[in-house]
């Protein structure tokens, strides 16, 4: 089978030289790649120059990505002509759109008219003590990707903090309906540590748990190649 892989974290410029992004390794996306491919599949990984990556394989490709407009242009043509797609990287949800003093910002009636403006500097200026920063939301990645292939089969990440077991399982079945996955992974953030990760991988109907990296792997290659 043809397995297509996401992982790391996107990043969203606001200059030259500096960047909003989130604090994923890419180490769960490692071990599912690894997973696959000792099961003897075919790896495509899609995921950034910061992440942690499997060893070179015969098998494997890898394409490196920085912010969602470039996953987007790299995964529409690579998700229709995979089987599966297993999309464990954590997106940015907003994207800078520009950054301003407070003196500007209360020189205008109308705050969204910045909306239209960019910064036009390599380096904004450090010299105001405070900052506003406009960000305008990304599109949702795994909402568009049974639209590129309706056969695909999918399965979506949702990751909750402090959440009590049963809205972390609510709230990845509307995803899952949502999104029209085969799978999402629900997970805490308060379930992940050194040598631990508690993840449910949830269908409509079912929940399977795991406490491991490795086992969620091997509990998602176990679904998504035998079902």
């Amino acid at each position: 089978m043809k397995i297509l892989i996401t992982s790391g974290g996107t990043s969203e410029a606001i200059d030259s030289v500096r960047k909003i992004t989130n604090q994923s390794t890419g180490s769960l996306g490692k071990v599912i790649a690894e997973c696959f491919l000792k099961a003897g599949h075919e790896v495509t990984l899609v995921t950034v120059k910061s992440a942690i990556k499997p060893a070179k394989h015969p098998k494997l490709t890898i394409h490196e990505i920085t912010n969602v407009s470039s996953l987007i242009n790299v995964l529409e043509p690579l998700v229709k002509s995979q089987d599966v797609f297993i999309h464990s990287m954590a997106v940015s949800d907003y994207t800078p759109v520009y950054m301003t003093g407070l003196a500007e910002l209360q020189s205008v009636s109308d705050p969204e008219q910045l909306l239209n403006k960019q910064n036009q500097e390599a380096k904004i200026s450090s010299k105001a003590d405070y900052q506003v920063l406009f960000l305008a939301k990304t599109p949702k990645v795994i909402s568009l990707i049974k639209s590129w292939n309706p056969a695909i089969r999918l399965v979506g990440f949702k990751l909750l903090v402090d959440a009590p077991h049963e809205e972390l399982i609510a709230v990845a079945r509307e995803s899952l309906i949502k999104n029209h996955a085969d799978y999402i992974l629900a997970n805490d953030l308060n379930d992940i540590g050194f040598n631990k990760h508690v993840g449910y991988l949830v269908s409509e109907t079912e929940e399977f748990r795991a406490d491991t990296k490795e086992a969620i792997a091997a509990l998602i290659l176990e679904r998504v190649t035998h079902d």
